[in-house]
């Protein structure tokens, strides 16, 4: 009787002993595509490698099994499968299939991430819709806010990934004072005065030359809406005053178009200014054409009717352009557009060493680009679950658990984590 009791012991314990992996899928069949990614990023922070399996059933994600990271996924809502050793074996030989457009991606360390947020000095309370904020808090994905005073002391380099969102760095607090506060302005001045700064444009543009030495020393940067096009119009207009006299009590330089200098830019160039503004009026307005809704208050006009419109991603191969494909991994490859104070990109200031990702047929709305050693990303618009106009309510991603647009943000998290593969496109 004892034999055999062993002998189901044995055999009950027999799919556990071979049964060493957690298959997380990333199609249809994920209950909650946003905690998945949290779920990988958890696995890293605990020292422990996660396979990202490039292009297979929309990015899934393979780890080693433990009965704990079994009960997370259950704990979260992430949809699981628990394989064997030998349908590992399987399943990564299939994916190492030189006529697949697949493959599998170690992560081996969890990135130390910075959210660049000026709810570090101040209420702020317009960040509460920072989509990338909401997602993070969302997936329990770690973070430190940072603002200009810790970049301007350098902490920078204790992180691996920045991230941009509605920011201004020409110094001219958005455009719309109706949206900041007397008692935020204040405390950006006072940051500037304590750095040696008369104006908080002169702050910002260290701020943003800083935030470019990051990236080109091997730092990741990811910036949306107004955030990734101010940083690029602050660089061009170095020395070159663009700050209407409201915000900073002098006028623009009446030349500032023509000597404006797109060799010290990120993504952008042969841009036009959109200046002016000197009438009082404070309704969000663009910063250049860079946006592909200037001229239009800052907005597209995407989802103002009934038909919505769509960007599409990009397909690459998984095996020679790993850095985008891993970029764009996805369960839906038609994103609907959404609007923001920076809205989308137009085509003909993307500089062409640029690689875009998601475009659509008026404007490009998600790329990549190299300076140094190191990458960014910029992805137009605000919230991607975000309807008409600007929202000043937090989306609530328990509704948008599978939102594709937001794990193009999460897919960005990742990235850093990867044993990085050069581009060849």
């Amino acid at each position: 009787m004892k034999k055999w009791f062993l002998l189901l012991i044995f055999l009950f314990g027999f799919g556990k002993i071979y049964a060493n992996s957690i298959f997380i899928p990333m199609d249809e069949r994920q209950a909650n595509h946003l905690k998945a990614y949290g779920i990988a990023y958890w696995i890293l922070k605990a020292d422990q490698e996660v396979k990202w399996l490039v292009n297979y059933q929309g990015g899934s994600f393979l780890m080693n099994f433990t009965a704990e990271l079994e009960t997370e996924c259950r704990v979260r809502g992430v949809t699981y499968e628990v394989i064997s050793s030998a349908d590992e074996v399987a399943l990564l030989k299939y994916i190492a299939d030189p006529n697949l457009n697949m493959d599998a991606v170690n992560l081996v360390k969890s990135a130390k991430i910075a959210v660049y947020s000026p709810i570090k000095i101040s209420k702020a309370s317009f960040e509460d819709t920072d989509a990338v904020l909401l997602v993070l808090k969302y997936a329990e994905i770690p973070f430190d806010v940072v603002y200009d005073e810790e970049i301007m002391r350098g902490d920078l380099v204790k992180y691996d990934w920045l991230h941009l969102h509605h920011e201004d760095f020409t110094g001219q607090y958005g455009k719309n004072l109706w949206r900041i506060s007397p008692e935020d302005i204040k405390a950006q001045e006072n940051i500037a005065k304590k750095f040696g700064f008369n104006k908080n444009s002169d702050l910002k543009l260290e701020v943003a030359k800083k935030i470019k030495a990051f990236c080109a020393g091997g730092g990741y940067l990811f910036a949306m809406c107004s955030g990734a096009e101010t940083i690029d119009v602050a660089l061009a207009a170095e020395g070159i005053d663009i700050v209407p006299s409201e915000f900073d009590g002098d006028g623009i330089d009446k030349d500032a178009q023509e000597k404006l200098d797109f060799s010290k830019t990120l993504a952008f160039g042969d841009f036009l200014l959109e200046l002016g503004n000197e009438s009082g009026d404070r309704r969000m307005r663009s910063f250049s054409n860079i946006n592909s809704a200037s001229g239009k208050g800052g907005f597209g006009g995407w989802g103002e009717d009934e038909n919505e419109t769509y960007f599409n991603l990009f397909s690459f191969s998984a095996k020679w352009d790993i850095i985008p494909a891993l970029l764009t991994q996805n369960h839906e490859f038609q994103i609907r557009e959404f609007m923001g104070q920076t809205t989308a990109f137009n085509k003909k200031t993307v500089k062409p060493n640029v690689l875009v990702m998601g475009s659509s047929k008026t404007s490009d709305r998600y790329i990549y680009g190299e300076v140094g050693r190191g990458q960014f990303a910029f992805y137009g618009g605000h919230d991607p679950e975000g309807r008409k106009g600007f929202h000043r309510t937090p989306t609530d991603l328990n509704i948008h658990p599978h939102s594709p647009g937001y794990r193009l943000i999460l897919n960005n998290v990742l990235f850093p984590s990867a044993r990085k593969k050069k581009r060849k496109t």
